[in-house]
């Protein structure tokens, strides 16, 4: 609509109504645009069969210019889609075929009932694709009454020069294509556009989720009616990563300023958790939660996770020499069994759950600053090729005494 001109973009933009979404706008402006065009080239009927002293006919397409321009005029001040709509798919249905029969049939009008086809056309765009039928079928029911009575009316047909009829004949056969034709080229552009803009945020859709959901579990998601997502993992390995102090240091700085730190510490983290192949699976405040071996299941989930987790520290340390800020990180892993699913319905959350969960949480929160605490499972695994050192037994919360470890390193 941009492109158009000034006055005739004002045209198409009669009777919008505020509330209209794109389809209602497209749907008015087709109809004001054909309309319009056909009451212009109305003005060569009027002028030929006014000279050809043909009154009658040439009243014809002058009442159709006159009940047009009152439509237009109606539906700009009362923004009555419907009523406008109605009266210009009546007007083109009848009045071609009562200016043929005021000419003396299909050959002296040079078929001008062609212009009718107009009208299930428009009821196809304007309408809907099951009340066009109705239209259709009248176009049809007229056409046949006028075949059946065309030999009465040629046989009191007005004498019309033989260059007229022929005249007309190409400007009905060309007018009704040319018209059905921009009318559907404009409409299929139009909706082209739409389409095109729907799978651009079809597309933004499917990033945000992929941002929430990991890719095997969003595509499942998708495809399932009943939306219930949910797996038990025997064994998978879950981390959980604090910044220390975060809170105190967060009431010294700039709401800005605070945000922009966690962006910057959680984005390297979330690079890492990729590059390791683990999952992401929340952040609350300053809290961190990623799990290896789940939703795709791998046998080195726990060496994974050990080898995120050692990288994580020198990311920490890296945004706090970017900053200035004291960054210290505490991180606690354990591993066995977990559950996962998808909560929620307006907003979809990856959760894992049991008692895997809760050690890692445990370990994070009765950790050292600046240490990988992991429990006597998660040592299991990885006592075969990484550097740990036995912290000793510790009362955890809920859990009781608690045997736990300090990862240090790959072994050499």
């Amino acid at each position: 609509m941009s492109r158009l001109p000034d006055w005739l973009r004002r045209l198409t933009e009669l009777g919008r109504l505020p509330w209209d979404d794109e389809e209602d706008r497209l749907r008015k402006s087709v109809l004001v645009l054909s309309s319009s065009l056909m009451a212009t080239l109305a003005f060569a009927w009027v002028g030929t069969y006014a000279v050809l002293g043909l009154w009658l006919s040439a009243a014809i397409p002058f009442a159709y210019q006159l009940a047009s321009a009152a439509s237009l005029y109606v539906f700009a001040t009362t923004r009555r889609f419907r009523l406008f709509r109605t009266s210009q798919l009546l007007m083109s249905l009848l009045l071609p075929f009562a200016l043929q029969w005021s000419l003396g049939g299909f050959a002296n009008s040079s078929a001008v009932s062609l212009w009718a086809f107009t009208c299930p056309v428009g009821a196809l765009l304007f309408v809907g694709a099951r009340q066009a039928v109705p239209w259709f079928l009248a176009f049809g029911g007229l056409m046949v009454v006028s075949g059946a009575i065309d030999p009465v009316l040629s046989s009191g047909s007005p004498e019309i020069p033989n260059g007229v009829v022929v005249s007309f004949f190409v400007l009905n056969l060309l007018g009704v294509s040319t018209t059905t034709y921009v009318l559907l080229q404009y409409f299929v552009r139009a909706r082209e556009r739409a389409l095109a803009e729907l799978e651009v945020e079809r597309a933004k859709s499917e990033r945000l989720l992929l941002n929430v959901l990991p890719a095997s579990v969003a595509n499942r998601l998708k495809e399932s009616d009943h939306h219930v997502i949910a797996d038990g993992f025997d064994t998978a390995t879950v981390l959980f990563a604090d910044i220390v102090g975060f809170t105190t240091l967060a009431q010294t700085l700039p709401p800005a300023r605070v945000v922009v730190l966690l962006d910057r510490v959680f984005a390297g983290w979330d690079g890492l958790a990729d590059r390791h192949g683990v999952e992401k699976i929340k952040t609350i405040g300053d809290a961190y939660m990623v799990a290896g071996g789940i939703p795709a299941v791998r046998e080195d989930h726990a060496e994974a996770i050990a080898d995120l987790a050692l990288e994580m520290g020198a990311e920490a340390e890296r945004c706090a020499g970017e900053s200035g800020l004291p960054i210290a990180v505490r991180i606690g892993i354990d591993t066995g069994p977990v559950v996962a699913g998808v909560i929620g319905r307006a907003k979809f959350s990856y959760d894992l759950w049991g008692d895997t969960v809760n050690t890692a949480s445990r370990m994070e929160s009765h950790g050292v600053p600046g240490a990988i605490q992991v429990s006597e499972r998660t040592y299991e695994r990885l006592r075969g090729g990484y550097e740990l050192c036995r912290r000793g037994t510790i009362e955890v919360k809920g859990k009781g005494p608690m045997t736990t470890y300090l990862l240090l390193g790959r072994r050499s």
